[in-house]
């Protein structure tokens, strides 16, 4: 297999509630990975409002009209792009991850497991559904911010067949070091290529860090971003993906049968 696809992430300091702002941000951002040629680009968690709860029913409002946007970006460009942002089903609230391939919705997954511990759960519903979704990029699996803390979610997308882990997040400080020790994990654990954006900068009364990460299914970073805006591009490499398959065979020694149901 010599299949590779150009990766990349856009990091950048959200404006809280400035939904203009942040997509004039969002598409520069996913203009100049266009010019390196990259294939598929990840944008942050709630990238086009933050967690501005106060507003956010409102702002979720915009959320068509943001995607629509995306849509036709990627129309001309042929790149996927999957990002979080507020949507709005009727009086409910979702964190949900766009993916767009080429100027279509190709999937959607809306966050499973809501950050209880900032209020996340008090404003927000969480979904029910994992993603899987077959894109010109590859098999993408999809997971939001504090998803990455459960990996059963991981293993289950890796067993349906996902290649790429994209990740939209907002993790503030001080937990950098968890973040880059789970995100290597996942990786390492499941075999699979991870591509995870962060925000940078202060919202509110929160400080974050950036550190987005290109990693290969190894676990190496491939690419990895500061603390302020930056883009990030790296190459994955499938035929890697495929060999250290075939060196640690974790997926053929697995024991289903013994903890592949636990309560």
């Amino acid at each position: 297999m010599d299949r590779k696809v150009i990766a990349g992430a856009v990091q950048f300091n959200i404006a809280l509630g400035q939904v203009e702002a942040n997509l004039e941000k969002a598409l520069t951002g996913l203009r100049n990975l266009a010019a390196s040629q990259v294939q598929l680009a990840v944008l942050p968690e709630m990238w086009s409002s933050g967690y501005d709860y106060k507003r956010l029913g409102a702002l979720a409002e915009k959320t068509p009209d943001v995607v629509a946007a995306l849509c036709k970006e990627t129309a001309a460009s042929g790149m996927v792009v999957v990002g979080s942002l507020a949507e709005k089903q009727g009086d409910t609230l979702y964190n949900t991850a766009y993916v767009i391939d080429g100027g279509r919705v190709a999937g959607t997954y809306r966050k499973l497991h809501l950050f209880s511990t900032m209020g996340e759960d008090r404003f927000l519903s969480a979904g029910n559904q994992t993603l899987v979704v077959p894109t010109s990029a590859g098999r993408l699996g999809v997971a939001i911010c504090y998803d990455l803390r459960f990996p059963e979610l991981f293993r289950k997308m890796a067993l349906e067949g996902a290649e790429i882990v994209c990740l939209p997040a907002e993790w503030p400080k001080p937990r950098q070091e968890h973040w880059r020790t789970l995100l290597r994990a996942r990786a390492i654990e499941n075999q699979l290529f991870v591509a995870a954006a962060n925000c940078c900068g202060i919202q509110g009364k929160l400080d974050f860090f950036g550190m987005s990460l290109l990693l290969s299914a190894r676990g190496d970073v491939l690419a990895e971003g500061g603390e302020t805006d930056k883009n990030l591009v790296a190459t994955f490499d499938f035929a890697e993906l495929v060999e250290y398959r075939s060196q640690i065979r974790c997926y053929h020694d697995r024991r289903p049968e013994i903890y592949g149901h636990l309560p």
